[in-house]
């Protein structure tokens, strides 16, 4: 969590992706796939802090692989010493003014389409529609500002859906979003148009990207690949392969990127076929050209899976010679991949495929507070707003900020999974505190103080300098408001 994750998933995900795409994109290869940035992973990639404390991390980690060659594990600290030191060339030479030059050269060379989404990473379903449109169309504008396109897809936070929302995409000009296959009952061969809108669902298929990666199997856990959770505690480097998966960590034995590299042409080989058969069964029983979408979190191409951007690279280029069209999911509604209309129900591609991990009884309390401080924040604002004189105002600003980052959906998440569980709970009350003191301030009309604690969290919380209380709606938009959609827990 925190900064040394960022640091390590820019390291062994992030950039080998983004050359990956930059390779296949100077081979004159375009439309290569759909990559969703979230809006808060888009301003830590452009923060001068991040910047700064990841170019220390890339020496820091050359320095590492030294120390592991010096101890006596000379492969190790040779392969380690040869990836920190084309990771740092890389981000030198690309990524030094942060990441939204990167991405954006790939969106103008055509090379992906780069899918938004809402601000701060809500659960959408559960979020007063007032601040889901608020959030949705604030993520939108940010997009354009960092990348100088406005997404027309996003990837919806945690693929969270209730009827109502495609109206509010609608009303957005996003066209087409992810859900997870289930919710589309498994049918994912083509999008389909959301109740009466134009918006398409598109459906992670999960037979063909349960293949690469699922809860039990897949195939980074293969005995030949890196193991990810055994790692030599002087360096913190990872020194052994998978092995076996009843193999103790002590027992594993020492990674071998030759053997790693022949796993990886079986398995584009795999893929591909898994893929070739899918496509051809589901074109016959639907009497028509089928659509095969596999969805992956970036993470695992390079974070969890040490080889994943290798066979990603390869995979690219063995599906289009396998005779596969490979594009994006605006390439696939353009390109008449849409059946018949769904009335999409409530959904998510968590546990059980519903709202649980965010609205279970685990993480009730996290729902309560959420809901209390939506309404103190936006009744404060109201307030705000009949009194003011139309000018932008940081004291707003802010207590809207905090109000958007106490309703994250990874609080909760971190707490269902019981993954640092402790911190989450922490970070979701320290910015409901923030809501709450100046909220305090404003209410008492102690109008100076309110600005002074506005503009010290401000320094402590300033991620999206950007936003503006004045565009929060008066009322959400009716399609919102119908068809049983809640604030506070599933229907």
């Amino acid at each position: 969590m925190g900064e040394e994750w960022l640091y390590q998933s820019w390291a062994a995900s992030y950039i080998p992706v983004a050359k990956v795409l930059r390779t296949l994109a100077a081979e004159g290869r375009s439309h290569l796939l759909s990559l969703g940035i979230t809006p808060v992973l888009a301003a830590q990639l452009d923060d001068p802090h991040s910047l700064s404390g990841m170019h220390h991390w890339l020496g820091n980690w050359r320095l590492r692989a030294d120390e592991a060659a010096m101890a006596g594990n000379l492969a190790l600290g040779r392969h380690e010493h040869r990836l920190a030191t084309a990771a740092l060339a890389d981000f030198e030479r690309h990524w030094r003014h942060g990441g939204s030059p990167v991405w954006r050269e790939l969106i103008d060379a055509g090379a992906i389409e780069l899918l938004g989404g809402p601000l701060a990473h809500p659960f959408q379903p559960l979020l007063d529609p007032r601040l889901r449109g608020f959030e949705l169309g604030e993520g939108l504008a940010d997009a354009r500002h960092r990348w100088g396109h406005t997404p027309s897809g996003i990837w919806a936070p945690e693929c969270g859906f209730t009827p109502g929302m495609e109206i509010g995409y609608a009303a957005a000009n996003v066209t087409h979003f992810m859900v997870d296959g289930p919710a589309l009952r498994g049918d994912t061969t083509l999008g389909r148009p959301v109740w009466d809108s134009d918006v398409v669902a598109f459906g992670r298929d999960l037979q063909v990207s349960y293949r690469v990666w699922s809860p039990k199997s897949g195939y980074p856990g293969q005995g030949a690949y890196r193991d990810f959770h055994h790692y030599d505690h002087d360096t913190g480097l990872k020194p052994a392969r998978v092995t076996g998966k009843q193999v103790a960590g002590p027992d594993k034995a020492p990674y071998d990127p030759e053997l790693a590299a022949t796993a990886v042409t079986r398995d584009v080989e795999d893929f591909v076929e898994t893929v070739r058969r899918r496509l051809i069964d589901e074109s016959a029983r639907i009497g028509r050209p089928a659509l095969v979408v596999a969805a992956f979190d970036t993470e695992l191409f390079g974070h969890w899976w040490h080889e994943g951007p290798q066979w990603l690279e390869q995979v690219l280029r063995a599906l289009p010679e396998a005779g596969i069209t490979v594009g994006t999911l605006a390439d696939a509604r353009a390109n008449g991949f849409v059946g018949e209309p769904v009335q999409l129900a409530d959904s998510s591609w968590g546990s059980g495929k519903d709202w649980r991990v965010w609205a279970g009884d685990q993480v009730q309390d996290l729902v309560d507070l959420n809901g209390d401080i939506v309404r103190l924040a936006l009744d404060t604002l109201d307030k705000m707003g009949a009194h003011g004189d139309g000018l932008r105002d940081p004291v707003a600003d802010q207590l809207l900020r905090e109000a958007v980052l106490t309703v994250s959906s990874d609080w909760a998440f971190m707490v269902s999974k019981d993954s640092a569980a402790g911190y989450a709970r922490d970070r979701a009350h320290e910015h409901a505190h923030a809501v709450r003191e100046i909220s305090g301030a404003v209410a008492a009309g102690q109008l100076a103080k309110a600005r002074q604690l506005a503009a010290g969290w401000y320094a402590a919380d300033g991620l999206f300098p950007a936003l503006d209380a004045r565009r929060l709606a008066t009322s959400g938009p009716a399609g919102n408001l119908g068809r049983g959609v809640v604030t506070e827990g599933p229907a």
